[in-house]
């Protein structure tokens, strides 16, 4: 399917998703710690490779603050975000940590400014809560990656695919075959992020929507148990009725239930919740908590391939190509990331199962 391009001067997709500005050398990310606590020195890796791809980084107000096991009290938490949110000096935010917190201070948040000069949001696992909103409550497109105390120097992969969405490049990924993956295409936004967190949005006006999408989950230190209960709350609640296609990253550092046996696998506890549809669905996608956690543009459109031989995740409906030109790259494990053109596709799916916290 070639991809289609729309105006640089008109950034919003079908649906009505605005995109954020990509980013130009010169501009500012400010890091920012709406979750759990986070000090400078566990920074100070992710700013010199910001300031190596040519971004100024400043460090908001919670950035070494601790309340609880928190960045600051609720109160504090938010007014940083909310300043940086408004501030007409930083061209994307990037969340320090994740862990838990969001919910206790997102409320206090006036998205009105954000709303009228949209910036990228950057973060993932318990900033997916941020991605929710976001995607159903506002409208705007959002980075689901790596954040400020997990990027380390040198870069590795899951580095430079966010440096690349930073810039506006097109990414295409692809992920091993799986002998659960249900082959099948389709052309949709892609929604989700962290599955405890997709549950927790459930009642709330930050709610996932989730019909005609490609949903994405990954997740960390769950027992298969709790991981199951999440994925019956999806389903009876229509969250995977109408679905484009599923999309499972990581589940790691999964927890031993020692009441009772749960004979099933994890891939088999989340495909028996959907083994009814017939949408795509693919198994062990390169994102989540892990090495190989893989910058993807949450809210903008992809093609999703399920095939025998392994899936492939493409950007599509693309605003107008940046000057230096769209990249379309292969995700290999280890190595850099280089275009498909030249590419030897190779795929050691033992490797996914590495990462951090």
């Amino acid at each position: 399917m070639a991809k289609r391009f729309i105006s640089a001067a008109d950034p919003v997709l079908p649906g009505g998703i605005k995109v954020p500005r990509y980013l130009r050398p010169g501009d500012t990310i400010s890091i920012t710690c709406p979750a759990s606590a986070v000090d400078a020195k566990d920074l100070e890796q992710c700013k010199t490779l910001l300031e190596q791809w040519g971004y100024r980084v400043k460090y908001g107000n919670t950035v070494g603050q601790h309340w609880q096991r928190f960045g600051g009290t609720d109160a504090e938490r938010a007014a940083d975000v909310q300043r940086l949110l408004d501030d007409s000096k930083t061209d994307a935010i990037m969340f320090g940590r994740g862990g838990y917190g969001i919910m206790r201070m997102m409320d206090k948040l006036n998205w009105s400014g954000f709303l009228k000069h949209p910036k990228w949001l950057i973060g993932f696992s318990d900033i997916t809560a941020f991605h929710c909103h976001a995607h159903s409550a506002l409208g705007v497109a959002t980075l689901h990656a790596d954040m400020g105390s997990g990027i380390r120097l040198p870069e590795d992969d899951a580095a430079r695919s966010l440096k690349r969405a930073l810039s506006g490049q097109a990414m295409r990924y692809h992920a091993p075959a799986h002998k659960l993956n249900r082959y099948g295409t389709a052309t949709a936004p892609l929604v989700g992020g962290n599955l405890s967190l997709i549950y927790a949005m459930q009642g709330s006006k930050s709610a996932l929507q989730t019909d005609g999408k490609i949903l994405l989950i990954e997740d960390v230190s769950e027992y298969k148990y709790t991981v199951d209960r999440m994925m019956m709350n999806l389903k009876r609640s229509g969250k995977l009725d109408n679905l484009a296609g599923l999309v499972v990253g990581g589940f790691t550092a999964t927890k031993e239930d020692t009441e009772t046996s749960f004979n099933m696998t994890m891939e088999e506890v989340i495909f028996e919740k959907v083994q009814g549809y017939s949408y795509p669905v693919c198994f062990n996608f390169p994102s989540g908590h892990q090495k190989q956690n893989m910058a993807l543009k949450l809210g903008c459109y992809h093609q999703f391939e399920v095939l025998k031989n392994g899936t492939s995740l493409s950007e599509t409906l693309l605003p107008s190509a940046p000057a230096t030109g769209i990249d379309t790259l292969k995700w290999m494990p280890d190595s850099t990331i280089i275009p498909l053109d030249t590419a030897q596709f190779k795929m050691d799916s033992t490797r996914l199962l590495g990462g951090h916290l």
